[in-house]
């Protein structure tokens, strides 16, 4: 797992949620190669580990928000979105900012219920 790049808790419990904070696709203290898709599917792994970590997963995914550099990457977005989420279709926000840390290209938040 790797460790947070801000004055922030990875993963915080509520009761029954768990609030995931963004993840960018850090892997080994720095941002994977590959582009947006290759960030994005580090990025969902670290979501993944951090609600396994927890007892929870995926499925348990009611609410995301993914952050991206560039709206042009709406469509590769969705295709790996989906291949990590399967027919899971958890609520969502998709948009595009100025910038991410670490210069990352694309960031994803979740919200997760285990009630």
């Amino acid at each position: 797992m790797s460790k947070a790049v801000g004055p922030y808790t990875p993963v915080v419990r509520a009761g029954d949620w768990l609030v995931v904070s963004g993840q960018i696709g850090v892997r080994d203290g720095g941002l994977v190669t590959g582009g947006m898709q290759a960030e994005l599917r580090q990025a969902l792994d670290n979501l993944r580990g951090l609600l396994e970590g927890e007892g929870a997963s995926l499925a348990d995914v009611v609410k995301t928000t993914v952050y991206m550099r560039h709206i042009d990457d709406y469509a590769a977005m969705n295709d790996i979105y989906t291949d990590a989420f399967g027919d899971h279709r958890p609520a969502r926000a998709a948009v595009a900012v100025a910038g991410l840390p670490l210069g990352a290209l694309v960031e994803v938040e979740a919200w997760a219920f285990t009630g």
